[in-house]
């Protein structure tokens, strides 16, 4: 349905199920916790039991109720009994959020194939399997959000990350393809393009160093950021709310970047 006027119910996810692909943790948690505190349903998956359990123990933790599940995005057989039981169990997916990812730091000649392949499948092919079994029920009932999670290397390049770039290039180019295919049936495709946030999969990159200083990548990206900073999954919640509900209905195959003016500016100045 077209929304006639902006009201303050405009971000209201009342009665909507999303699904949030790795949601057990950083990024997909948080963006969960955002759609859940706006109302919708919202059901998660993970690759397997531990970090389903992790997840579900975190959730209750804060009071949040939410419903986990075991898949592999990266097999369709999977995907598909995942969207049969989160139909059976909560409803037709209204939002769908494709966080789940890996990266893999190597320099490219030293990268194997095997590790290449994994990344792009679980990357790119992964969130193209999930939106190609969700979007049938979204053109059933003349309404769906897509929201894939880009990054700023699908802009960027960097050193020794080819494959993940590559990948979430690719994952940028499939949300423009989705909303150009399916923004007829009121499918809005969109994805968020997260700076460099602090989760357990760059807490690497911030380690405090023998000698006490910070990790030369660490102050790498505080130099580049202008919010002097990095990010945080909450960051994203506001991003995700409003991709997710009425108030983006005319917004589609576009990334929203969340990086703190990273990519806007050029770098600080040498002094003359």
């Amino acid at each position: 349905m077209i929304m006639e006027k902006f009201s303050k119910h405009s971000f209201d996810l009342t009665g909507k199920v999303a699904l949030i692909t790795g949601g057990s943790y950083g990024i997909g948690y948080a963006m969960a916790k955002a759609l859940s505190m706006y109302g919708a349903t919202v059901a998660f998956n993970d690759i397997n039991d531990a970090l389903v359990e992790k997840g579900m123990k975190a959730y209750a933790a804060e009071g949040i109720q939410v419903h986990g599940y075991v898949a592999d995005i990266t097999n369709e057989l999977d995907v598909v009994q995942l969207i049969k039981k989160i139909e059976h169990d909560l409803g037709s997916i209204n939002i769908l959020i494709n966080n789940a990812g890996i990266i893999k730091r190597v320099p490219m000649q030293e990268m194997s194939l095997a590790d290449w392949n994994k990344i792009i499948e679980t990357d790119l092919t992964g969130p193209f399997i999930v939106a190609k079994n969700v979007i049938p029920k979204m053109i059933q009932e003349g309404q769906g959000k897509i929201i894939n999670i880009c990054s700023m290397m699908s802009e960027l390049g960097r050193e020794t990350v080819s494959a993940y770039a590559a990948a979430k290039g690719g994952l940028k180019m499939l949300t423009k393809n989705i909303c150009s295919e399916y923004g007829a049936n009121n499918i809005q495709c969109n994805g968020i393009g997260p700076g460099y946030i602090a989760t357990p999969q760059t807490a690497p990159l911030r380690e405090q160093q023998s000698d006490g200083s910070r990790h030369p990548f660490d102050e790498f990206i505080i130099s580049k950021t202008p919010a002097g900073r990095w990010g945080t999954p909450e960051d994203l919640m506001g991003a995700a709310v409003f991709l997710s509900s009425q108030a983006s209905d005319f917004v589609n195959g576009h990334i929203l970047y969340v990086d703190g003016g990273i990519l806007a500016y050029i770098g600080k100045q040498p002094n003359f």
